[in-house]
């Protein structure tokens, strides 16, 4: 697929498929769908959740389930927990900021050009102001750069432009809420230690690291709650990365899922965190299902708790 055909495709916000499957279910008729040739990189992600959700990692699908991986032409239509669209979404800053915009999402001011020149005219009319140009499909700040006069771009570089606000801050942090089945949790924040040089991308890869972050302020959970409405991931899976401006705004930056093209982060170094996301997915993924849960009617624990 083309960037062109990328940006064209026909995509839309809408509840999982799950929802829409006869139940009750039972483990069997559900699973972690991990096909093809890239199927080795969401691996390691498949056997967690399987674990997580009491359910098999399968190269087929079944009646419901958790897609990570599969060809193009299953992926569309195959019962998926993370709706095929809402991947997309959240996959492509393109479509995200479309999506943001059309939902009265708080972001940072973040406009689609069809050009470089037309970047740089930013650049004369807010002189007072910064603007970065992201990379739209990129994860972990991966492509992002500061818009500057005379910049050039590596041929190929996916059309229209994302541009974006930069919000400087005094110590570099992005916030990140977590939210399953409609139920919002996991308040955690990405700094640069200290001894580490930050960078203007405030990313795990970059050597930023996550920390508890205690309860999320009210303006913080109600823009994130928006972002994954926006995106199509409220009722399924989804985190949201937010800032908080130098005049006390709280921004959505963007949202990410689980499948196809990336995979929520879950190597936080904050146990209790890392398993309240798998908990939480298990229940919102089993909630649509019926009442039943695999793990009886005692508090969610992994599979791998009976060995």
């Amino acid at each position: 697929m083309t960037p062109g055909d990328e940006w064209n495709a026909d995509v839309h916000v809408g509840s999982s498929p799950c929802a829409k499957v006869k139940i009750p279910m039972r483990p069997a008729d559900c699973c972690i769908l991990n096909s093809g040739g890239g199927a080795w990189a969401f691996e390691p992600l498949a056997w967690q959740l399987s674990d997580a959700l009491w359910i098999d990692v399968s190269q087929t699908p079944r009646a419901c389930n958790y897609l990570l991986l599969a060809d193009e032409s299953v992926a569309r239509q195959c019962d998926s927990f993370v709706s095929f669209s809402a991947m997309q979404i959240a996959s492509d800053k393109r479509l995200l900021a479309k999506a943001f915009a059309d939902h009265a999402v708080p972001t940072p001011e973040t406009i689609l050009l069809d050009s470089l020149k037309a970047a740089e005219r930013l650049l004369l009319k807010s002189p007072d102001r910064e603007w970065c140009v992201k990379y739209p499909t990129g994860c972990g700040a991966s492509g992002h750069r500061m818009l500057t006069r005379g910049m050039m771009l590596p041929d190929g570089w996916p059309m229209p432009l994302v541009v974006q606000e930069f919000i400087r801050l005094e110590r570099p942090e992005v916030y990140r809420l977590y939210g399953a089945g409609r139920q919002l949790f996991g308040w955690v924040a990405r700094r640069f230690p200290s001894g580490v040089k930050p960078s203007p991308w405030v990313a795990h890869v970059r050597g930023a690291q996550y920390e508890a972050a205690g309860e999320p302020p009210t303006q913080a959970v109600s823009a994130a709650r928006m972002a994954l409405e926006a995106s199509g991931l409220l009722d399924s899976f989804g985190c949201v990365d937010l800032l908080i401006t130098p005049k006390g705004r709280w921004v959505v930056l963007e949202v990410g899922t689980d499948g196809m093209f990336n995979h929520v982060d879950r190597d936080l170094g904050l146990p209790a965190i890392e398993q309240l996301i798998q908990e939480q997915i298990a229940e919102a993924f089993w909630s649509r299902l019926g009442n039943w849960r695999p793990w009886g009617t005692t508090p969610w624990r992994p599979r791998s708790s009976n060995e």
